[in-house]
């Protein structure tokens, strides 16, 4: 209740007040209020917010509806400047569009929106927030990121896990090479090799081994390696973008929605129950007293006073479903520009010759890699793995840009919009990993674009990220060379708002003459 309808309807039961009065109390509340007001904002001269004009009720929904919310993003930016406010539903949500208003919410103004917003889907996915990516900043996500950061994602755990992401390169290098000997005139499917190895490099990190089949229990079946990649990657990146109408209005929560309750339950039940299977087939050999280094058995040494059994799991499936994917994504977008650009393709191979010579190329020879790392770059600021990180919630009154930006609005940041800001970034629908060599980024900054995030919710993963990728793609450039096949070229539609390619990438290959 404000000050104006608290002490207005009291004065006005007086019955031999006088206009004037009447008059002067109107006058004080006005101005009361309007303090109150600018206390609030902390600056009475903050700009309201443009806002983009949509329909009465669902607001700019209908205007969203292509399922690309970061391009329309980015053309609403063009419009309205890098930072303006839309209405899904009830709701009110700031977009940030560059580098300099994104930057500023995720580190100036942290402590005001450092809550997580997430959808129904992302709700049950996530048990409710129990991972590192998708918690609210506080003891719990300090906990966990410790704890990923210890043993799967920091420096230390890197150099440990080393021997997986050489198996990895190996085997991917291996499988290309049967390709040409047994189906010389046949495209390969890069994503089909790549995928299936990363998968195989989350398990080890995670379990301390692959798996060719599992039988679980609480499904009464035995599934094969693919039926369980598709159960704990596949489905869930399907569920965590699913959207449930009533997300945009809470009050009409009470009606209804069978066909998504049941399809994100039925694809978490799946989930879960493997889970439970690769968690007790551990627990066993615990027991037995074989010990791996692997995530599993650092979390149920470590946290078994401060983590649930369900947490655990949902840990440990956390450094699956995110290896498994968002370095699959940049790796195969960078596979198919080179494909498509020969010029890139010949530089990139004459350096690595210039600095491996005869030898294979290793991770340590990615800092003398100038091209390599700017190949790496330039991917993921044109496909980053993640177009719009997960919504964020202003907790309390706050500003960015100049801009008021009250309690209960929900922060977007468009990492497609900060990468593809033609204020920062020359013709930036171009893929030229030249733009990264002119001197003005540090060759060990994993940041130069917005792909992995800024301030204390970074990704963590930035360092693992880029060791395969740039390992991966250098290896592969070294020993093959890489054309797209007749009509590839077009094929740039991608799944839903990721940057997931929506075909996966066939291209002709033949060893060079090295």
């Amino acid at each position: 209740m404000d000050v104006a309808t608290s002490i207005l309807p009291a004065f006005q039961s007086m019955p031999y007040a006088t206009p004037a009065a009447v008059g002067g109390l109107v006058f004080s509340v006005f101005f009361i209020n309007k303090f109150i007001s600018n206390q609030k904002k902390g600056n009475s001269n903050l700009l309201p917010l443009p806002v983009v004009p949509g329909w009465p009720v669902i607001g700019n929904l209908l205007q969203l509806k292509e399922k690309k919310p970061h391009k329309t993003f980015l053309r609403w930016a063009e419009a309205y400047g890098p930072i303006y406010s839309i209405k899904t539903g009830v709701s009110t949500v700031i977009v940030l569009n560059s580098t300099e208003v994104a930057k500023e919410a995720m580190v100036t103004r942290y402590s005001s929106i450092s809550t997580r917003k997430l959808s129904k889907a992302l709700q049950v996915l996530t048990d409710n927030k129990c991972m590192v990516a998708t918690s609210d900043y506080g003891d719990f996500h300090k906990m966990v990121k410790r704890y990923i950061l210890t043993n799967v994602l920091g420096a230390g755990a890197q150099r440990r896990h080393r021997g997986h992401r050489d198996t990895l390169v190996e085997n991917v290098s291996s499988q290309l090479l049967d390709h040409i000997k047994t189906n010389p005139q046949q495209a390969v499917e890069f994503r089909e090799i790549f995928e299936s190895e990363l998968f195989g490099l989350s398990m080890k990190e995670a379990l301390g081994k692959d798996t060719e089949s599992l039988y679980v229990d609480e499904l009464q079946a035995t599934l094969s390696r693919e039926e369980i990649f598709n159960v704990l990657v596949l489905d869930p990146m399907e569920g965590a973008i699913d959207v449930d109408w009533r997300d945009f209005f809470p009050y009409l929560r009470w009606i209804p929605n069978k066909g998504f309750e049941m399809k994100i339950e039925r694809m978490n039940f799946r989930r879960q129950s493997v889970m439970n299977a690769l968690v007790q087939e551990q627990k066993k050999r615990i027991a037995s007293g074989e010990e791996i280094n692997c995530y599993i058995d650092y979390l149920l040494s470590e946290g078994k006073t401060t983590l649930t059994e369900k947490q655990i799991g949902m840990l440990v499936w956390e450094t699956i479903i995110e290896t498994s994917d968002t370095t699959m994504v940049t790796t195969e977008w960078a596979i198919y520009e080179l494909a498509k650009n020969p010029k890139c393709q010949d530089r990139l191979y004459h350096e690595i010759q210039n600095v491996c010579g005869s030898e294979k190329l290793k991770e340590e020879h990615l800092s003398q890699l100038p091209y390599l790392n700017a190949v790496f770059h330039e991917t993921i600021r044109k496909y980053s793995p993640a177009p719009i990180i997960p919504l964020r919630y202003a907790h309390e009154d706050t500003q960015i840009g100049g801009y008021y930006v009250p309690a209960g609005s929900e922060i977007a940041i468009n990492i497609y919009g900060c990468n593809m800001d033609k204020k920062r970034w020359e013709n930036p629908e171009e893929w030229k990993p030249e733009r990264f060599l002119d001197g003005k980024y540090d060759p060990m900054d994993l940041h130069k674009t917005m792909a992995f995030g800024a301030g204390k919710r970074s990704c963590a993963g930035a360092l693992q990220a880029s060791l395969i990728a740039s390992a991966t793609i250098g290896r592969v450039a070294q020993e093959f060379e890489w054309r797209l096949i007749d009509g590839e070229g077009e094929n740039v539609d991608t799944v839903g708002l990721t940057t997931r390619k929506l075909q996966p990438l066939h291209v002709m290959i033949k060893t060079r003459n090295v």
